[in-house]
This record gives structure tokens, sequence and C-alpha cells, in this order.
């Protein structure tokens, strides 16, 4: 029997036999006894399995995965984090890591930089996007997944790593320090005319307020007396992060968000505890389905104080509190521990995980059960399925000849071949390739693969497959036949017909070769329907103001 599978059954054993000798004495407590009878009956099947199994088993790997059977069971929030993945557990908590500062993905060939992170290793030694990864020190990583060439990369702070490089034709050598990462909370925000600006918010990692405050600071010191704060695809995280920003913008003492759970210890009211930079500065807030958690604090808790008008699309609707338990051997267990609820007293959880495991299908709160519940200037908000805007935005849908050119990799790989036949281009706020370039791409995509079916083309396929059900389906075929000729489409001329939208698309792809990230965010709001809005709110306060009044509803 393998050393670390006894080790384990030992301690199974020697704890279920000392749980099972307190419970004799306390007869009344079933649950308990049921747990330590149910330990009892794991450690045994482990030993007879690695006693009778015909094949060896990893009883390391066997029992992680009994684990995370059994957390499934519960919510999508209560994970194992075993000893070999602490790391990158602390890594989505702080949002800090030693690496070279580099997001890594695969197009195709291996694993290439997708994007050097500003002012990090990556960058600063000349990495450029679209460098594939042959080797990392004397590793071959051509044959490697992504997770384990990032794994590769990582390392303690301050130690050197080598990288051989395929860019384009040439096979380049890097030797880059490794560093701490802390990857940027606000990766960009600047001013959307004069006298309004916008912050991004990506995440709630560690110093998330602090970037937010210095950003704002910034933004006044620059003039601008209205704000945009951008909380779309933002999947939340630490809460006392979320609780700081808003006190940027809410009085000291104000009543942020309550934990409620079984346990008192989990119970907590948070409350803001310094001066705001700026409680009258007119806002707005935009959000959409991906934002969750942390992000759907901000946003509620400033439309529970009429604090800011908020546009986009309804929230994600998490509104569960994880705690981190510790684990025997540097394992740990992040458990779900109590709800969220903000000021009005909603809560924003969406999903009835209990009822969703009776029913075997994700269960929401019926929109005729949903509680209402008055902001501070009485207007009705509702609770049970994250936050509604106070005005929605549909969401933008592009052409399927669109989504198939970024799918397949051709607005990436064109990207990369314009940044090496242009030394520079416009500034990212205002470039856009011109009709010439585009003409240009379109030669460029002769003899590519880049097929796709339309919305029209699989009506017709549907409606060809239910015909062929019926007896006079040979009487209507020609009819069929004769649609499906006309919506067919021509990628030749879908390429002029959405020519607007794709030079877009590949001018924000060229920009992230330039400027990075934060000039690919910058180039992107120049269309950005929600951003337009938002302007167009804080052009007419008085529009704010009648939002944020009962009147208005």
């Amino acid at each position: 029997m393998h050393k670390s599978l006894k080790k384990s059954l030992l301690i199974f054993l020697l704890g279920a036999i000392a749980l099972t000798g307190f419970f004799a004495f306390n007869p009344k407590n079933d649950k308990l006894f049921a747990i330590a009878k149910n330990i009892d009956i794991f450690a045994t099947l482990i030993r007879e399995l690695d006693s009778y199994y015909v094949d060896d088993i990893d009883p390391d790997e066997l029992v992680t995965i009994g684990i995370n059977a059994m957390l499934e069971e519960l919510d999508p929030y209560t994970t194992y984090v075993p000893e070999e993945d602490s790391d990158d557990y602390r890594m989505m908590t702080t949002g800090e890591y030693a690496g070279i500062g580099a997001l890594i993905g695969n197009r195709g060939e291996g694993s290439m930089v997708i994007m050097p992170y500003t002012g990090f290793p990556a960058q600063t030694v000349g990495l450029k996007i679209a460098d594939y990864i042959l080797k990392i020190d004397s590793t071959d990583v051509t044959t490697l997944g992504t997770s384990d060439v990032s794994t590769l990369l990582k390392g303690p702070a301050n130690t050197p790593v080598h990288l051989q490089i395929k860019r384009d034709q040439d096979t380049l050598e890097f030797d880059v320090i490794r560093k701490k990462i802390a990857i940027k909370n606000v990766p960009y925000y600047g001013k959307l005319n004069d006298n309004t600006g916008y912050i991004k918010l990506a995440e709630f990692t560690t110093n998330a307020s602090t970037e937010v405050r210095n950003a704002l600071v910034d933004l006044k010191s620059q003039g601008i007396d209205r704000l945009v704060l951008d909380v779309r695809d933002n999947p939340g995280g630490l809460v006392n992060e979320a609780v700081e920003i808003i006190n940027l913008f809410i009085p000291k003492g104000k009543e942020v968000v309550k934990t409620i759970g079984k346990l008192e210890n989990v119970n907590y009211t948070y409350k803001t505890t310094k001066t705001p930079v700026d409680k009258d500065i007119p806002m707005v807030v935009l959000l959409n389905e991906h934002s969750a958690s942390a992000s759907e604090i901000v946003a509620g808790t400033l439309q529970d104080y009429d604090r800011a008008v908020l546009l986009g699309r309804k929230s994600f609707g998490k509104g569960l509190v994880q705690t981190t338990v510790p684990l025997t051997y540097n394992a740990q267990m992040k458990v779900t521990t109590a709800k969220y609820y903000i000021p009005s007293g909603r809560c924003i959880q969406a999903i009835d995980y209990l009822q969703s495991r009776e029913s075997n299908e994700l269960v929401t709160v019926p929109d005729s059960l949903r509680k209402a519940f008055q902001t501070k200037n009485g207007r009705t908000v509702l609770d049970g399925a994250g936050i509604e805007p106070d005005e929605s935005v549909e969401q933008k849908s592009y052409a399927p000849i669109s989504y198939s050119l970024v799918a397949r990799n051709h607005v990436f790989d064109y990207g990369t071949k314009y940044f090496y036949d242009h030394p520079q281009i416009a500034d990212a706020a205002t470039f856009e390739i011109s009709d010439s370039d585009y003409a240009d791409f379109v030669s460029w995509l002769e003899g590519k693969e880049y097929d796709y079916t339309t919305y029209l083309e699989k009506s017709v396929e549907d409606m060809r497959k239910n015909a062929e059900k019926v007896d006079y389906y040979d009487e209507i075929k020609a009819q069929i036949d004769s649609l499906e000729k006309r919506v067919n489409h021509s990628k030749e001329q879908d390429l002029v017909t959405n020519k607007e939208e794709i030079k877009k698309i590949l001018s924000q792809e060229i920009v992230s070769r330039y400027y990075f990230q934060e000039g690919m965010i910058e180039s992107g709001l120049q269309d950005d329907e929600d951003v337009m809005l938002a302007k167009e709110y804080l052009k007419d306060l008085e529009k704010v103001k009648m939002v944020l009044t009962a009147s208005s509803k």
C-alpha cells in the first residue's frame, strides 16, 4: 500500500474512532454521528479499493475526485483547493504572483503571448503579442498546454527565466527576471470629454479601492465634474474593497452590505468609515450580465442610496459569501457561509441552489415572488435576480462573418501583420484603419477558411429538416430549394455589407499591438453604446436627478 495512502487512512481512521467514541455518549447528535460513520465508511472503501482493485490506484487523485463530486452537490462556489493549487488560488484572490507579467494563450500552433502587461518584465524586455514560446529554460514547450506553460513561467521573484521565441520567421532569445506581478484592478481610466471621467474597474483584488481612488483624484485634478464607473464583466472579489470603493462616494457611517449566515461569526454589517472623496459628483455605473458579487454590491448600494444611475443589463445575481477554511496538509476549502444583503434589505442572489439540487435544474426566483424594497428616495427595487439597471441597453450583436473572422484568428493574425508593416499609428482613441487597409485585409483573406452559417440559413435548414418529416415534402421541396438559394450568403458580399463593423473590430485588435490592454479599452469606448448613453445622461443632470427620484417611477 502506498505510504501516502496509509498515512491518509490512519488519520481518517483515528479521527473516525475518536468521533465515534465521543458520539457514543451523545446519542442525540445524529448529524455528527452520521458524519463520523461516513468518514469511517469512506476510509474503509479507499483501503479496500487499494487492496482489491485490479489496477493500482492513485489515492490523492481518487479522493480529490470524490471530494469535488461531493461539493458539486452544493453550489459552484464551494470548492476544494489542494495544496498544489494554493498558489493559483492565492493569485485569484489577491491578484498577485511572481512571473513575467503576460497573458499566455493558444492560437493553433502552440502557446503564445496574448498580452504583455504594461510595465512588467515581458513588456520591458520586448516581448510582443503573437510571440510563440518555443522553450522555457531547457524545456521544449511546443507540445505543452497553456496552463503548463504558464506554470513554468512562474517562479520566485527575482529569479531568471530564459525564453526562446518564434516571431514571424525569426527565432529570438530573451532573458527575463521574474518579478512580483500585481494585476491591475483599474486597467484604464481617462476622460470621455472635457468634464466627464471614466474608470474601468475589472477586478476586486487587493488595492482595488486604492486604484479607484487614485484614478478619481487624478481625473478630478484634470477638471472632470461627472463620472462613469464601469463594472461590466467584473466577476467580483474582495468585499472590503467594494466597501472602500463605495466609501469614495457616500458619507462616513453608512451601511454598505450585511452578511447573514447560519453561524453568528459570519454575520457582519459593513459600514463606511472614512470621509468620501466626492459625495456629490454625478455618476453613472455600467453593469451587465457578467457583473457579479462585489460588482453587484457596488452597483446595488449606489442604487439604494440613489447615488448613481445604473445603465446596461441585469447583473449576474451572485449574493453568496465565501470563506476560506484551512484543512490538513495545507489544503483549503472555499465554502459558502452567508448571503449578501445591501442597504435596502434586498438579497442579490438569483439562483436557489437548494431547490436546484432537488429539481436537477437551475431554479431562479419567479418574478411573482420577488420582494419589493425601497431606495433612500423611495424608488422601488426588487430582490432575487441580481441588480437591474435604471435603463437597459440591448446587448450588441455582431454579424456571423465577424464572429467567424475572430474565431478563426484572422483578425488576430492580420493585427500582427499590420503591426510589423506599420512602425506607428495614431493614438488609441482616434485610430481606425483606412479603406485601403481594409481592401488589403480582404485580399489577405483570399484562400483562408472562414465560412459560417447565417441566422437565415440556419432557419431554412431547420425548416427543411421539419418539412422532411411530413408526407407532402415532395410538393414543397422546390419552394424550399428556391428559398435556400436566395438566403445563401456570399462571403465576398458580407465583407462589403459589414465593412464598418469589421473595420472597428480590426482597428481595436491593431491598437492592442501598440498600446496594449489600456489602448484596447480606450479604442473600444469610441462606439460603445453603454458609454454613449452614459454621456447623454451626464450632459443633462436634470435627467439624472429625475431618474433618482421616486416620482420618476
